[in-house]
């Protein structure tokens, strides 16, 4: 992160596409159904690019796969008797988001086939009551990421298939939080308040190699690069009537800030393996590189020797595991179910609010229903569980401490579409 000298008085956080350090896997396609398991050798629709731009040279004809979401979340925040802030306790942070995505294929020949996608897999929001104890860490935040990816693979033989995907990103960020005016003993001033906004547009790259080992088992290796989104634009700074800070802010003379946010590369290994006519098995092995992620976060603090900033989350990378299984109970109906974990991107001592991770358990299943030949309709649920995550957070320079618990913390995942074969 680059931060002007305004970053010395105010405060941000890369709010992002994840809740408890996971990447969101599921747009809406079928594949949402099985917890990410099998999400890099599975192409039964174009929605594989997604995942694995390899995928796509095994489909045949034209294929187009439209689908939306609703992401409702279960976030509350409940104090303990350690807290110092007064305020009440930020009602759910993490209410709900609708998302939509769109996938295209196109055989060009027996070997080759192109293919775009437009999707949303990066991208929540935090919404916390404007008068809660956690204020001045943040109240309001938001980061959506919308990807278009145009796509081309190729068989080099009948085994293996290799294909990439550049990656454009359109970018926005939005966060909102109080600032104290009464720090250094000044009392009865009410909070001052800052607002930030930017939109940007980043660039990267999908990799993926899809090896058929029989008609019956597939492997899918793939590779995502970072993304990274630069938002520079001028703090909306209102009502600080705090003279230390008021001070800092005649001193410094600033007018923008500068925030840079990595969206994390990352790597998938999945398998496919149709046991029988009826049932296909299918686990995932993924990394993610939240890392160079971390320092994303300034805070607003002061004590009578001036004014500090806090930058460094302590993220740290991700693993991910993923089983599930398909099952044809009759020629127009399949069912799926998955199991997935995904380790935490931060240790227990490192939470904040502005971002709370933990680890995470998701459980998925779904339906695709061939209405016609060339049309079939899919419905996914996913119950992302990261259950009770402490969090105590403290002002480095005042010490005053935000102490509680996020409990029983979800996200439910509800997406549907349908896919038309030419």
């Amino acid at each position: 992160m680059r931060a002007s000298a305004l970053g010395l008085v105010c405060g941000l956080f890369a709010g992002n596409s994840f809740a408890g350090g996971i990447m969101i896997y599921e747009a809406g396609q079928e594949g949402a159904a099985l917890a990410n398991a099998g999400a890099a050798a599975l192409a039964s629709d174009p929605s594989v690019l997604m995942n694995n731009p390899a995928g796509i040279a095994g489909l045949a004809g034209t294929q187009i796969s439209a689908n939306a979401q609703l992401i409702l979340g279960d976030l509350h925040f409940s104090r303990d008797s350690n807290n110092q802030f007064d305020g009440n306790e930020g009602g759910n942070a993490l209410q709900w988001l609708p998302g939509a995505s769109l996938f295209i294929s196109h055989q060009v020949d027996d070997r080759s086939a192109i293919g775009f996608g437009m999707y949303g897999n990066f991208g929540l929001a935090l919404n916390y009551d404007d008068d809660w104890a956690g204020r001045y860490f943040n109240q309001e935040a938001a980061i959506i990421g919308v990807s278009f990816q145009p796509t081309i693979a190729h068989k080099f033989t009948d085994q293996l298939s290799v294909g990439i995907g550049p990656r454009i990103m359109y970018g926005y960020y939005r966060t909102e939080m109080a600032i104290n005016n009464n720090l250094l003993g000044l009392a009865d001033r009410p909070d001052g308040q800052l607002e930030y906004k930017d939109t940007d547009v980043g660039t990267g790259v999908n990799l993926g190699l899809l090896y058929e080992f029989s008609g019956r088992t597939q492997v899918g290796l793939a590779y995502t690069s970072k993304v990274k989104l630069e938002f520079k634009d001028s703090p909306d700074v209102r009502d600080v009537s705090n003279p230390v800070i008021n001070a800092a802010l005649r001193r410094l003379d600033v007018n923008s800030l500068e925030l840079d946010v990595n969206v994390p590369q990352t790597v998938l290994l999945s398998v496919a393996h149709q046991l029988d006519p009826q049932w296909k098995l299918l686990g995932s092995l993924g990394w993610q590189d939240w890392s160079e992620f971390g320092n994303i976060g300034v805070d607003v603090d002061a004590d009578a020797s001036g004014v500090s900033r806090t930058v460094d989350r302590q993220y740290k990378d991700t693993w991910h595991a993923s089983l599930g299984t398909q099952y044809q109970a009759n020629p127009r109906l399949r069912w799926s179910m998955g199991l997935g974990y995904d380790s935490s991107a931060v240790d227990d001592k490192d939470r904040t609010v502005d971002n709370p991770m933990g680890e995470t358990w998701r459980l998925a299943t779904g339906i695709n229903y061939q209405v016609e030949e060339g049309l079939d309709l899919h419905l996914a649920y996913t119950l992302v569980w990261m259950g009770d995550m402490d969090v105590e957070q403290t002002k480095s320079r005042s010490g005053t401490t935000l102490s509680g618990t996020y409990k029983d913390a979800a996200l439910h995942i509800i997406g549907g579409g349908a896919t038309w074969r030419f």
